[in-house]
């Protein structure tokens, strides 16, 4: 029979174990060694049955097992200790605090940070991939930094799928309920108890109704919507039933209750619990985009602004992350859907839903009208942006480059911070304490947390011996590891216990180890290892330099393809011949990470370039001493420096991205294919297995030695959310305290005010005339050119616009690049003709074909760029005009 109604019966602790609770409930214990092995003391067999996880192991532990440890002096004084350090950990000053008593203005009291997934820990299953990673990383190292960010996400029912194989290797995809009551997290109540809760107005009268839960990942509070609650009817139920399920409208709602539902719930989490109020809002992709509408709303509302001037306070403290290399993984609407939704009954006050629209609306050559697309709402409604490596900065600058017509890409106003990784997250104990042995346990925490480059220092002096025997016995763990999954995925797939004596020789802790694992889209080429069977048969069973690989990954449950791809993985390494050095492990997940990253010698990524962002696995695997074997794409294509690892040469035509199914993507997928092997047979196995007089790989080891010291600092989150704070959120948090002015907003109206008027007065902004001293002859290096420029103005004054020399090496069709600025200088005010005339001196300071050109910018001091309003004028096409030859 089936239960209607289901709860949680929790074990009652004995008073002197109370703070068991106190640290199950904080998600720092997912990255904090010795409280895990202080819940695994309690009892190992329930610990390791749990899943690691400390609420469910409180509450399936025995009775007696409590009253035996509320008794036990020594386990006492661990808790007591553990429980103190937490405190500490939690109100002490760090990095953030020491960093704001020397800043010339104070940095943000807070910065509220939206993802549509986080990837905390196992026993928190809200995440798919790699995006929600990267945010479980920022937030763990936002906390051990002390930068005071609020979270800010979606509690899935159902979180993302479990993935399992059926016999023919197929993917099989389940979806497990789980219990909030369960997890570590706490419902959000009001001061009467009851919980806390954010409505959305919904088209026909309807309303959509969240509660918040909210996990405590250190010292940071995520508070996460769950709209699987009574007050709603079963339709508005499901809107958090999974992770990136339903259709086109269900995907909206979502993103409605992220961001506009989102907003409400730190508004409630502040008059609850006294919290600073955000000053920066920034939203981990498009997905949060409509947060920017509903603090519109707010500032209508609160401070009488009308839409333009509430458009310029918000956009002043809010942070765009673009995390797509490609248009094709944007979120894009239905317009009329959004219009239903934003529009009518359900308008937001002082919203108009004409206002939301446009802020979606594709509007450059090639764009659809008839869609919306949340990025370019997300980059409209952000003063900053930025790309997640420097080679997804360039990218990113392409393919926004629609939104700032007239510009080159190099201009558009999207920066870049290369993701990191969280180093207690992701390195293995044994790493460290083999790092602490040489550094000191204080300097490696302090290494891991900030990623300052010579707290590293040091490392390079562990010697080989050890380093060798560690990389072995991670090596060795993995092989476990490998063995325990392997025989519980045939179990699934319906083997019998006598079919699987193999397991128990599957890899050897002995053989070079590669590791692949990744979410499965096209683009990451799963599959480009099987392009020659044979070739990769005989290096898996190579006599003397064999190889052996542990692959992993799921596929989206609507992504056919993908799973067909894992299935052609399994069918080869089913394969009685070769299933002893090739495995496939399904459902890839963080706990399957924590091992995976340590134990393999090389990383294996073969993406199509450029369409990996960052690809932070890589990173993880590298904290750990394992070398990178991967394309130039990414955080690697900036850090590689051939000493750390190998690069995968491309076959890259220049063209762009390539339809997977064409000849031209066929022959590069062989020519790179070819390239991988090659590197493995005559580079990779080569150095590996060649040992000394003593056993020892020593290049190898080198290798592994100069990967610590030198990519270990730039790697971690650490560093990344230090940029973040330094680079982004403090000019934000300025930027947004200018505009507001104290609450009276008289910035935010005067900007809005000033962009109005610009934009209406460009069309009349035009550079009539160029000259300069001798343009068309060759010029000496070192030389100097003095320009003239005629402007008109039209109503503008000269304070409202930069005219600017553009100058740098020009390709042959006098496409500049590598360009340089020079802002010229007005001479008196307008002739009788009403043009303005500027001058300036171009230092000739290159040789080769070098050009110039002249262009006229808005200028204001708020601008974060010259080409926030997407408006430039430039001097007609003259030939030759701007042509100058250096010798």
């Amino acid at each position: 029979m089936k239960a209607i109604r289901r709860f949680t019966v929790r074990t009652v602790l004995p008073e002197q174990l109370q703070p068991l609770h106190e640290l199950a409930l904080n998600l720092r214990w997912s990255w904090h060694p010795e409280t895990r092995d202080l819940f695994r003391s309690v009892d190992p067999d329930v610990w390791a049955a749990t899943g690691e996880d400390p609420v469910r192991l409180l509450g399936e532990v025995p009775a007696a097992r409590l009253a035996a440890l509320a008794a036990d002096r020594r386990f006492l004084r661990r808790l007591g200790d553990l429980a103190e350090d937490l405190r500490e950990y939690l109100a002490g000053p760090r990095w953030y605090q020491t960093a704001a008593q020397q800043a010339a203005a104070p940095p943000p009291a807070a910065i509220a940070y939206f993802s549509p997934e986080y990837g905390i820990a196992a026993a928190l299953p809200q995440y798919s991939g790699g995006l929600g990673i990267l945010a479980g990383d920022h937030l763990k190292a936002a906390s051990d930094l002390g930068v005071p960010i609020i979270g800010v996400g979606l509690f899935y029912r159902h979180g993302y799928f479990r993935q399992s194989l059926d016999r023919d290797g197929w993917q099989q995809e389940r979806y497990p309920l789980l219990d909030p009551d369960e997890l570590a997290v706490t419902l959000l109540r009001e001061p009467d108890g009851t919980p806390s809760r954010v409505d959305l107005a919904l088209p026909g009268g309807r309303t959509l109704a969240a509660h918040i839960w909210k996990a405590q990942v250190g010292r940071v509070p995520l508070l996460l919507l769950d709209s699987g609650i009574e007050a709603n009817s079963p339709a508005e139920r499901d809107v958090t039933d999974r992770l990136y399920g339903g259709g086109s409208e269900h995907r909206l709602l979502q993103e409605m209750l992220l961001g506009v539902g989102g907003v409400r719930a730190v508004r409630a989490y502040q008059r609850l619990t006294g919290h600073p109020a955000p000053e920066v809002f920034h939203t981990n992709e498009g997905h949060a985009g409509f947060l920017g509408v509903e603090r519109i709303r707010e500032l209508v509302a609160d401070a009488g602004l009308d839409f333009a001037a509430a458009l310029e306070s918000v956009r002043a403290g809010t942070l765009f992350t673009t995390h797509t290399p490609v248009p094709a993984g944007i979120d894009r609407f239905d317009r009329e859907l959004v219009a239903r939704h934003f529009g009518g009954e359900t308008a937001l006050p002082g919203v108009p839903v004409e206002q939301v629209l446009a802020l979606g609306a594709e509007t450059w050559r090639g764009g659809d009208p008839k869609l919306f697309n949340m990025a370019a709402m997300g980059l409209r409604l952000a003063q900053r942006a930025n790309g997640v490596s420097t080679l997804h900065g360039e990218v990113s600058r392409s393919m926004f480059n629609g939104l700032w017509p007239g510009f080159d890409a190099a201009d558009v106003p999207i920066t870049s911070v290369t993701n990191g990784v969280h180093a207690a997250t992701w390195i293995d104990p044994a790493v460290v304490r083999l790092g602490a042995a040489e550094i000191g346990a204080d300097r490696a925490e302090e290494a891991m947390t900030t990623g300052e480059t010579k707290r590293w220092t040091g490392l390079e002096r562990i010697g080989n011996t050890e380093v060798w025997d560690l990389r072995r016995t991670l090596r060795a763990q993995l092989v476990d590891e490998v063995r325990h999954r392997l025989r519980a995925s045939w179990h699934q797939r319906g083997a019998g216990e006598a079919e699987l004596g193999w397991v128990s020789s599957v890899l050897d802790p002995d053989v070079l180890t590669i590791g692949f694992a990744r979410r499965v889209p096209s683009y990451k080429r799963l599959t480009l290892m099987l392009r020659d069977p044979e070739r990769l048969r005989a290096m898996l069973l190579h006599p003397t330099r064999p190889v052996q690989i542990v692959v992993a990954g799921k596929a989206h449950p609507a992504d056919d393809g993908g799973k067909r791809l894992i299935q052609q993985m399994v069918a080869f390494a089913d394969d009685p011949a070769v299933r002893h050095r090739i495995v496939f492990l399904p459902d890839y997940d963080m706990a399957m990470a924590r091992h995976l990253y340590p134990g393999c010698d090389v990383w294996l990524n073969n993406p199509l370039r450029p369409l990996e962002a960052c690809g932070t696995s890589g990173m993880k695997a590298a904290l750990n001493g394992c070398l990178n074997l991967s394309v130039l794409d990414g955080w690697w294509d900036e850090w590689f420096d051939g000493q750390n690892g190998w690069a995968i040469p491309t076959a890259d035509t220049g063209d762009g991205v390539l339809d997977p199914d064409s000849r031209e993507a066929e022959r590069r997928d062989d020519i790179e294919a070819a390239a991988l092997y090659d590197l493995i047979e005559d580079q990779v196995a080569t150095r590996f297995y060649d040992r000394g007089s003593d056993g020892l790989p020593h290049r190898w080891i080198a290798m592994v030695r100069h990967t610590l010291v030198t990519l270990g600092p730039k790697v971690l989150a650490g560093r990344m959310v230090r940029e973040y704070v330094e680079r982004l959120y403090a000019p934000a948090a300025q930027a947004q305290r200018e505009l507001a002015g104290g609450g009276a907003h008289r910035a935010a109206r005067e900007l809005a005010g000033w962009k109005a008027a610009v934009r209406e007065a460009w069309p009349a902004v035009r550079v009539e005339h160029v000259e300069a001293d001798c343009p068309d002859e060759a010029q000496e290096l070192g030389s100097a050119l003095a320009l003239r420029v005629q402007v008109t103005l039209g109503p503008l004054e000269p304070s409202d616009v930069e005219v600017q020399v553009v100058s740098g090496r020009v390709d042959e069709s006098d496409r500049i690049s590598d360009a340089s600025l020079l802002a010229l200088k007005p001479v008196g005010g307008p002739d009788l003709d009403g043009r303005t005339r500027y001058e300036g001196s171009l230092e000739l300071g290159r040789t080769g074909p070098f050009g110039y050109t002249v262009r006229v910018l808005p200028s204001h001091p708020r601008l974060a760029s010259p080409a926030e309003l997407g408006l430039v004028a430039l001097p007609p096409e003259v030939p030759g005009m701007d042509a100058v030859l250096l010798r």
